[in-house]
């Protein structure tokens, strides 16, 4: 967990535009199909997605430009409690309220910690606005306030992140590795934790478990 603010989100995304066909930058000989920003969509793995990082996964997209994208997994069960970050941190702590998530957010540096939660209207350090009514916030001083009961009551922290170079996302998308759909706080807080997968794709009208390769998207 960084004990200060997140340099991993740029503050000032380029957003990807409908643009024909386009060299994937740092691969001039490349050739991808530039997609839409996914930012605040959830990415949800097709059945066929075998990578253990991903497989039933469900990645909440929360930076998509021409560099890449960044994405933050909310599904995969962490062996680790909000207590123990707590513990790990050295923040004193006794009878938490609210409900607080620990999840594997992805398998780039995993040490790192990335709390989702509702915009209480507090000021922390390093702390970013995903959408109206929701924070990405990576410094102690939430943490802090959850444990003296005065924070969020209600949180998901993502230890790690899924990264995508650039055009490799959108590689991804055309071979039919993922669906999606926009984003949504309620997954997070009000759907248990097993079912967000199939949760996120009935959104789409569809059953998850009948699909094969056949990809759509929102």
């Amino acid at each position: 967990m960084r004990e200060s603010g997140s340099h991993l989100i740029n503050p000032n995304p380029v957003n990807c535009s409908y643009a024909a066909l386009v060299a994937c930058p740092g691969n001039p000989n490349t050739a991808c199909m530039s997609y839409p920003s996914l930012k605040n969509h959830f990415l949800i793995a097709m059945p066929q997605l075998d990578d253990p990082n991903f497989h039933h996964g469900v990645v909440w997209v929360v930076e998509h430009n021409a560099e890449g994208a960044m994405g933050l997994s909310i599904n995969r069960p962490s062996s680790l409690t909000i207590e123990n970050i707590l513990d790990d941190l050295s923040i004193p702590h006794r009878g938490l309220q609210g409900h607080h998530q620990v999840v594997q957010g992805g398998p780039v540096r995993p040490e790192t910690g990335f709390i989702l939660h509702p915009d209480t209207g507090e000021d922390w350090l390093g702390s970013h606005h995903l959408m109206d009514g929701l924070r990405l916030t990576t410094s102690k001083d939430v943490l802090e306030a959850i444990a003296a009961g005065r924070g969020p009551t209600r949180s998901l922290t993502a230890l790690g992140y899924a990264g995508w170079e650039a055009g490799q996302l959108e590689q991804e998308m055309l071979d039919n590795a993922w669906l999606s759909v926009a984003a949504d706080a309620d997954t997070l807080f009000e759907v248990p934790l097993t079912e967000r997968w199939q949760h996120s794709a009935a959104s789409l009208g569809v059953d998850i478990r009948l699909l094969s390769g056949h990809a759509g998207h929102a």
